[in-house]
Protein backbone atom coordinates (compact mmCIF):
# COMPACT_ATOMS: atom_id res chain seq x y z
CA UNK A 1 0.00 0.00 0.00
CA UNK A 2 3.10 2.42 0.84
CA UNK A 3 6.19 2.54 -0.02
CA UNK A 4 9.08 4.77 1.30
CA UNK A 5 12.62 4.91 -0.08
CA UNK A 6 15.08 7.07 0.99
CA UNK A 7 12.84 9.58 2.63
CA UNK A 8 14.96 12.82 3.58
CA UNK A 9 13.67 16.18 5.43
CA UNK A 10 15.93 19.00 5.90
CA UNK A 11 14.69 21.94 8.13
CA UNK A 12 16.44 25.22 7.19
CA UNK A 13 19.02 25.74 7.40
CA UNK A 14 20.46 22.26 8.11
CA UNK A 15 18.40 20.51 10.91
CA UNK A 16 17.99 16.93 9.34
CA UNK A 17 14.81 15.61 10.31
CA UNK A 18 14.37 12.27 8.50
CA UNK A 19 17.35 10.94 7.47
CA UNK A 20 16.99 8.28 5.01
CA UNK A 21 14.13 6.38 5.86
CA UNK A 22 12.76 3.34 3.94
CA UNK A 23 9.47 1.62 4.90
CA UNK A 24 6.93 -0.89 3.22
CA UNK A 25 3.50 -0.60 5.37
CA UNK A 26 1.08 -3.26 3.96
CA UNK A 27 -3.27 -2.77 3.86
CA UNK A 28 -4.66 -3.25 7.48
CA UNK A 29 -1.34 -2.31 9.64
CA UNK A 30 -1.47 -0.67 12.63
CA UNK A 31 1.79 1.02 12.93
CA UNK A 32 2.98 2.89 15.69
CA UNK A 33 5.55 5.23 15.03
CA UNK A 34 7.43 5.88 18.45
CA UNK A 35 10.92 7.92 19.26
CA UNK A 36 11.71 11.14 21.57
CA UNK A 37 10.70 14.12 20.59
CA UNK A 38 12.24 15.92 17.84
CA UNK A 39 13.44 11.85 16.31
CA UNK A 40 10.99 12.65 13.20
CA UNK A 41 7.71 10.94 14.35
CA UNK A 42 5.53 13.78 13.11
CA UNK A 43 7.84 14.76 9.60
CA UNK A 44 7.49 10.90 8.57
CA UNK A 45 3.25 11.51 8.71
CA UNK A 46 3.50 15.02 7.56
CA UNK A 47 5.89 14.06 4.59
CA UNK A 48 2.93 11.11 3.56
CA UNK A 49 0.66 13.21 2.65
CA UNK A 50 2.86 16.56 1.38
CA UNK A 51 1.94 18.95 4.39
CA UNK A 52 5.36 19.09 4.36
CA UNK A 53 7.60 18.93 1.34
CA UNK A 54 10.28 16.32 1.45
CA UNK A 55 13.72 17.10 0.35
CA UNK A 56 14.65 13.77 -0.96
CA UNK A 57 13.42 10.40 -1.37
CA UNK A 58 10.17 8.54 -2.63
CA UNK A 59 7.03 7.99 -1.57
CA UNK A 60 4.17 5.99 -3.14
CA UNK A 61 0.44 4.98 -2.04
CA UNK A 62 -1.07 2.08 -4.31
CA UNK A 63 1.40 2.42 -7.24
CA UNK A 64 0.91 6.32 -7.06
CA UNK A 65 3.56 8.86 -6.63
CA UNK A 66 2.96 11.04 -3.91
CA UNK A 67 6.36 12.93 -4.56
CA UNK A 68 6.38 14.42 -7.48
CA UNK A 69 2.87 14.16 -7.85
CA UNK A 70 0.88 17.56 -9.63
CA UNK A 71 -1.65 19.47 -7.62
CA UNK A 72 -4.79 17.78 -8.95
CA UNK A 73 -2.82 14.47 -8.33
CA UNK A 74 -1.61 15.35 -4.45
CA UNK A 75 -5.81 15.97 -4.20
CA UNK A 76 -6.62 12.95 -5.12
CA UNK A 77 -3.89 10.87 -3.57
CA UNK A 78 -4.54 12.92 -0.39
CA UNK A 79 -8.66 11.83 -0.90
CA UNK A 80 -7.19 8.54 0.12
CA UNK A 81 -5.13 9.18 2.93
CA UNK A 82 -7.05 10.67 6.43
CA UNK A 83 -5.28 12.83 8.94
CA UNK A 84 -5.83 13.46 12.54
CA UNK A 85 -4.38 16.27 14.43
CA UNK A 86 -2.40 16.25 18.01
CA UNK A 87 -5.23 19.58 18.59
CA UNK A 88 -7.95 18.46 16.68
CA UNK A 89 -7.98 21.33 14.36
CA UNK A 90 -11.65 21.91 14.09
CA UNK A 91 -13.33 24.84 12.95
CA UNK A 92 -14.40 25.74 16.49
CA UNK A 93 -17.76 27.76 16.04
CA UNK A 94 -18.93 25.41 13.17
CA UNK A 95 -20.90 22.87 14.24
CA UNK A 96 -20.26 19.16 14.67
CA UNK A 97 -22.13 17.84 11.74
CA UNK A 98 -20.15 21.14 9.48
CA UNK A 99 -16.65 19.89 11.18
CA UNK A 100 -17.58 16.19 9.61
CA UNK A 101 -18.23 17.14 6.39
CA UNK A 102 -15.34 19.34 6.39
CA UNK A 103 -14.13 15.61 5.57
CA UNK A 104 -16.03 15.51 2.35
CA UNK A 105 -14.39 18.57 0.59
CA UNK A 106 -12.32 16.74 -1.53
CA UNK A 107 -15.33 14.92 -3.05
CA UNK A 108 -17.62 17.44 -4.04
CA UNK A 109 -17.69 20.48 -6.21
CA UNK A 110 -16.15 23.92 -4.26
CA UNK A 111 -18.52 26.36 -5.27
CA UNK A 112 -21.56 24.66 -3.04
CA UNK A 113 -19.72 23.40 -0.35
CA UNK A 114 -18.41 26.84 0.05
CA UNK A 115 -22.32 27.67 1.34
CA UNK A 116 -22.88 24.32 3.10
CA UNK A 117 -24.62 22.26 0.04
CA UNK A 118 -23.43 18.66 0.16
CA UNK A 119 -25.10 15.87 -1.51
CA UNK A 120 -27.56 13.80 0.86
CA UNK A 121 -25.50 10.78 0.71
CA UNK A 122 -22.25 13.03 2.25
CA UNK A 123 -25.06 13.86 5.08
CA UNK A 124 -26.08 10.65 5.29
CA UNK A 125 -22.04 9.16 5.61
CA UNK A 126 -21.06 11.87 7.79
CA UNK A 127 -24.17 11.00 10.57
CA UNK A 128 -22.98 7.44 10.21
CA UNK A 129 -19.40 8.44 11.03
CA UNK A 130 -20.55 10.16 14.23
CA UNK A 131 -22.86 7.25 15.08
CA UNK A 132 -19.30 5.17 15.29
CA UNK A 133 -17.57 7.53 17.74
CA UNK A 134 -20.64 7.98 19.81
CA UNK A 135 -21.45 11.21 19.16
CA UNK A 136 -24.19 11.35 16.79
CA UNK A 137 -26.97 13.60 19.37
CA UNK A 138 -24.43 16.33 19.10
CA UNK A 139 -24.21 16.37 15.35
CA UNK A 140 -25.71 20.45 15.55
CA UNK A 141 -23.43 21.48 18.88
CA UNK A 142 -20.71 23.50 18.25
CA UNK A 143 -17.47 22.26 18.31
CA UNK A 144 -16.35 24.62 20.96
CA UNK A 145 -18.77 23.32 23.41
CA UNK A 146 -17.21 19.73 23.02
CA UNK A 147 -14.07 18.58 25.66
CA UNK A 148 -11.42 17.64 24.69
CA UNK A 149 -11.78 13.77 24.24
CA UNK A 150 -15.30 14.84 22.28
CA UNK A 151 -13.30 16.94 19.86
CA UNK A 152 -10.85 14.07 18.81
CA UNK A 153 -13.72 12.15 18.42
CA UNK A 154 -14.93 14.45 16.12
CA UNK A 155 -11.87 14.53 13.96
CA UNK A 156 -11.83 10.91 13.84
CA UNK A 157 -15.02 11.27 12.15
CA UNK A 158 -13.97 13.35 9.95
CA UNK A 159 -11.04 11.82 8.64
CA UNK A 160 -13.51 8.30 8.11
CA UNK A 161 -15.97 11.01 5.78
CA UNK A 162 -13.17 11.17 3.93
CA UNK A 163 -13.63 7.32 2.94
CA UNK A 164 -10.19 7.30 3.02
CA UNK A 165 -7.56 4.11 2.37
CA UNK A 166 -5.18 5.24 5.04
CA UNK A 167 -5.52 7.45 8.60
CA UNK A 168 -2.65 9.20 9.91
CA UNK A 169 -2.79 10.33 13.38
CA UNK A 170 -0.15 12.54 14.58
CA UNK A 171 0.06 12.37 18.37
CA UNK A 172 -3.64 11.97 18.83
CA UNK A 173 -3.86 11.22 22.68
CA UNK A 174 -1.32 13.96 23.30
CA UNK A 175 -3.66 15.75 24.98
CA UNK A 176 -5.51 13.68 26.61
CA UNK A 177 -5.86 12.40 29.76
CA UNK A 178 -4.91 8.43 30.66
CA UNK A 179 -8.62 7.56 30.44
CA UNK A 180 -9.40 9.76 27.59
CA UNK A 181 -6.61 8.31 25.92
CA UNK A 182 -7.56 4.78 25.74
CA UNK A 183 -10.60 6.00 24.57
CA UNK A 184 -9.61 7.38 21.38
CA UNK A 185 -6.80 4.25 20.98
CA UNK A 186 -10.06 1.96 21.37
CA UNK A 187 -11.96 3.75 18.54
CA UNK A 188 -8.59 3.66 16.38
CA UNK A 189 -8.27 0.34 16.98
CA UNK A 190 -11.96 -0.71 16.04
CA UNK A 191 -12.13 1.13 12.71
CA UNK A 192 -8.33 -0.87 12.00
CA UNK A 193 -10.20 -4.37 12.94
CA UNK A 194 -13.56 -3.82 11.59
CA UNK A 195 -13.43 -1.57 8.36
CA UNK A 196 -9.45 -3.07 7.82
CA UNK A 197 -8.23 0.56 7.56
CA UNK A 198 -4.65 1.38 7.48
CA UNK A 199 -3.38 3.19 10.52
CA UNK A 200 0.06 5.18 10.80
CA UNK A 201 -0.13 6.50 14.18
CA UNK A 202 2.77 8.54 15.72
CA UNK A 203 2.89 8.08 19.64
CA UNK A 204 4.64 9.35 22.41
CA UNK A 205 3.59 6.97 25.15
CA UNK A 206 5.42 3.30 24.63
CA UNK A 207 2.99 1.33 27.06
CA UNK A 208 0.09 2.56 24.53
CA UNK A 209 1.74 1.75 21.52
CA UNK A 210 2.84 -1.59 22.80
CA UNK A 211 -0.64 -2.20 23.73
CA UNK A 212 -2.53 -0.79 20.87
CA UNK A 213 -0.11 -1.70 17.69
CA UNK A 214 0.66 -4.69 15.21
CA UNK A 215 3.64 -3.20 14.05
CA UNK A 216 5.90 -1.01 16.03
CA UNK A 217 8.70 1.57 14.04
CA UNK A 218 10.87 3.36 16.09
CA UNK A 219 12.80 6.37 15.26
CA UNK A 220 15.87 7.85 16.83
CA UNK A 221 18.01 10.67 15.05
CA UNK A 222 15.29 10.82 12.03
CA UNK A 223 16.58 7.03 11.22
CA UNK A 224 14.62 3.41 11.39
CA UNK A 225 16.00 2.09 14.59
CA UNK A 226 13.49 -0.49 14.96
CA UNK A 227 11.00 -1.86 12.92
CA UNK A 228 8.89 -5.22 14.34
CA UNK A 229 6.17 -6.21 16.00
CA UNK A 230 5.55 -5.26 19.52
CA UNK A 231 6.57 -8.37 21.35
CA UNK A 232 10.14 -8.42 19.73
CA UNK A 233 10.55 -5.23 21.80
CA UNK A 234 13.21 -5.53 24.74
CA UNK A 235 15.06 -3.32 27.33
CA UNK A 236 17.68 -3.42 24.52
CA UNK A 237 15.50 -2.02 21.95
CA UNK A 238 14.15 0.36 24.18
CA UNK A 239 17.34 1.61 25.03
CA UNK A 240 18.40 2.01 21.03
CA UNK A 241 15.54 3.57 19.88
CA UNK A 242 15.65 6.14 23.05
CA UNK A 243 19.11 6.78 23.77
CA UNK A 244 18.72 6.00 27.75
CA UNK A 245 15.21 6.87 28.47
CA UNK A 246 11.83 7.16 27.27
CA UNK A 247 9.95 10.63 26.57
Amino acid sequence: MIRIRGLRKIFPPNTVALDGVDLDVSPGEFVMVIGQSGAGKSTLLRCLNRLIEPTAGEIVLNGSRVTGATSEGLRALRRQMGMIFQQFNLVKRASVMENVLAGRLGHVPGMPSLFGRFPHRDRELAVACLRLVDLEEFAERRADRLSGGEQQRVAIARALAQEPKVILADEPTASLDPRLRESIMGILQRINRERGLTLIVSQHMLETALSYGTRIVGLRQGRVAFDGPPSAITPDVVQAIYEGGVS
